[in-house]
This record gives C-alpha cells, sequence and structure tokens, in this order.
C-alpha cells in the first residue's frame, strides 16, 4: 500500500513581500512535503510586529496511523534549547549580578577540573571540551554524568579555539541551577517563558501533551533500546538527565517561538533583558574558521541567502532553527521533523538552505 498523501500546506499571509510575493517559497514548501522530506515542516518568516507569513504542513508521524502536523504540533527544540533557555538565562542572571560571565566554572560547579576556563568560554563553544559523549550508554542521572563530564573536562584541550560542544551547555545549566538554587526547568518557566508569555514551551511534555508532538527517530542511536520517540527528549544524554538540560530537552510549538523572536527584534521592549545584552547576541565574539560565534549564537550563515552582518542563527539535530536579523528587522522560525522516521543530515542542511534563501528573497 503506498503511504497517504501529505496533508495540504496550510498558509496564513499577514503582509505581501514588495517584489516577487511569497509565490516560490510557498511552491517550494508543498514540492518539499509531496516528496515525503521532510514529513512535517512549520514556518514563520517574522518582521517586528509580529509573523507576516506561517504555513505548516506534512505529517507529524509517519510511523504507524500517520498523524497530520498541525499549527499547535510541539517540536522537540533540541539544541535550540541552549540560545532559547540557557543563553538568556546566562544573559539574566549577569544582569542581575547574580554572577558575571567571566567566572571561572569552579567557582558555580564547585570540583571543575580545569580553573582557568570561564563561564563566557561554555557560552562561545571555545572551553576546549570534546563536541559529544554519548555518556547514555551506561549512565543514568545528574551525579553520575556531571562527574563523567568534569573526567572529560580533566583531559581536554586548552581553552581557546571554537569546538561546539553539547558538554559546554550541560555544565551552564547546572551552573544557572547552582547559581539559582533551584532546578533548571522551574528557572526557564519563571524568568523567561511566563514573562514572555510563551504559555506551551517547556520542558518534559506531560503523557497527555505527548501525542501532540512531532515524533522524531525510530531505532536510532540515541536510545538503548529500539522504538519510536515520541514526545520525549531525542538527545539520548538529555534523556538520561530526566529530560531536563542546559544542552536539549525544551519542547515548543511554532507560535511560541513567534512569540520568543518578535521580542528578539524589539530589543527596547523586551520583557527579560536589557538591549545591551541583547546586542552582545549579534555581536562577534569567537571564531575559528568558518565557524563564528556570539553568545551562544552563531554568526554569518553562509549558503542561507544574503543576511546582513550582525544575524545570529542556530539549529537543532532534530530540524530546527531559529535566524534573527536585528538590521533587516526581520526573524525566521523554521521547525521539522528531520529524523524522523530517520535522519537524513544531508537533506535536512539542503532544505534548510532553500527555504532561508527564499524567505531571503520575499523579504527583499
Amino acid at each position: 500500500m503506498s503511504p497517504p498523501a501529505a496533508p495540504r500546506l496550510s498558509v496564513e499571509l499577514v503582509a505581501k513581500s514588495p517584489r516577487g510575493g511569497w509565490a516560490p517559497l510557498v511552491d517550494k514548501l508543498d514540492t518539499l512535503l509531496a516528496s515525503g522530506y521532510p514529513p512535517g515542516l512549520a514556518l514563520a518568516v517574522l518582521r517586528r510586529r509580529g509573523a507576516v507569513f506561517t504555513a505548516w504542513g506534512g505529517f507529524a508521524r509517519v510511523v504507524g496511523v500517520p498523524e497530520p502536523l498541525r499549527r499547535s504540533t510541539l517540536f522537540d527544540l533540541a539544541s535550540l534549547t541552549k540560545v532559547v533557555a540557557t543563553v538568556p538565562l546566562a544573559l539574566l542572571l549577569a544582569e542581575r549580578g547574580e554572577w558575571r560571565l567571566d567566572d571561572p566554572v569552579w567557582r558555580w560547579l564547585p570540583g571543575y577540573p580545569r580553573r582557568e576556563v570561564t563561564l563566557l568560554q561554555l557560552l562561545t563553544h571555545t572551553s576546549g571540551l570534546i563536541p559529544h559523549r554519548p555518556f547514555f550508554e551506561s549512565l543514568r542521572g545528574k551525579a553520575a554524568i556531571r562527574r563523567a563530564v568534569f573526567a572529560e573536562a580533566a583531559g581536554a584541550a586548552p581553552p581557546g579555539a571554537v569546538c561546539y560542544s553539547d558538554l559546554n551547555f550541560m555544565l551552564l545549566g547546572w551552573a544557572l541551577e547552582a547559581c539559582r538554587g533551584e532546578r533548571l526547568d522551574h528557572l526557564v518557566r519563571a524568568a523567561l517563558t511566563e514573562p514572555l508569555g510563551m504559555t506551551r514551551t517547556r520542558f518534559v511534555p506531560p503523557p497527555g501533551e505527548r501525542p501532540l508532538c512531532a515524533a522524531t527517530e525510530l531505532n536510532g542511536d540515541q536510545r538503548l533500546e529500539p522504538g519510536l520517540i515520541q514526545g520525549v527528549v531525542h538527545d539520548g544524554n538529555a534523556a538520561a538527565l530526566g529530560g531536563i538540560a542546559g544542552h536539549a530537552g525544551l519542547f515548543a510549538p511554532l507560535d511560541d517561538l513567534v512569540v520568543y523572536a518578535t521580542a528578539l527584534l524589539n530589543p527596547a521592549s523586551h520583557p527579560v533583558l536589557s538591549p545591551a545584552s541583547l546586542g552582545r547576541l549579534g555581536r562577534r565574539t569567537a571564531a575559528s574558521d568558518a565557524d563564528v560565534r556570539s553568545i551562544g549564537w552563531r554568526l554569518s550563515p553562509s549558503g542561507w541567502g544574503s543576511w546582513p552582518d550582525g544575524t545570529y542563527w542556530h539549529t537543532g539535530f532534530t530540524g530546527t532553527s531559529l535566524l534573527v536579523s536585528p538590521r533587516r528587522g526581520a526573524a525566521v522560525v523554521l521547525l521539522m521533523n528531520g529524523v524522523h522516521p530517520r535522519r537524513r543530515p544531508d537533506a535536512q542542511a539542503r532544505v534548510r538552505a532553500a527555504v532561508h534563501v527564499l524567505v531571503d528573497q520575499a523579504l527583499r
């Protein structure tokens, strides 16, 4: 039996593009969904007053009984957790004088073996730590995994070069908890999502909301046992930490990320962070080869169109991405279940690039 046709793309248009219109982008999204990859997607293009183009369609799940993707579908944000939750919290604590970004990590995490490494080096991925280690294969719980990360740090390279690492943000999540004396998910809710009005963004969706989440991998390498991952975090280390971590674990629908990105485009009225802190997000802080970094974010989205200097962006392994261009006064939220039912990283990269190029052209 052939697979069912993908549900039609739904489009909500608030404003017309001054040149060329949105038709090429809509055609591309239709073509992608008809091809079967990604199974489903949700896209929003924003100006400072909010979304001007919103589209969603395809399937949230294709394993078993196919489930259509809705505008309200929750996505596993994967590494967007780093910039949606951990980075703003780090900046907020610095604004409040509760810590300094040049504090040594050991001040907040006693026993951390590299006394020269700072919170800022964790934020800019210049701590010397390796990109990843599958701790979940043999360890469970914060205490055991924290000891293993400290052991990695003891033998890490000297700080300086950019090397993107989940371990950096695992450490930042624990440091935030130590500084505030409360669990990361509680801190995110009280300090970020509630003030911003992101009503459905959270770690660890309750059982009743798990069927409303876009599915991720089937029989992948992030679990010790095979099976479909849906409604629980895809990342194995975040799962072993109970679903709450500084590097991954946050779930959100499209409209909550529209709220988040709109606030970034309006620094004077941001309900949480100051314009000075937000200005650091687009400012070069560290670089190695083509990997140019600000505080947590990447700069220079090569291959994604002609975005001006100061544009910052980030991706998540599951197929999520967020791009913010203050000089253009625009942002792009793209959510895909790109590893469902299996990962296709090359195809995912091509889709991201093609969509952002067409958005760039539509906004001109």
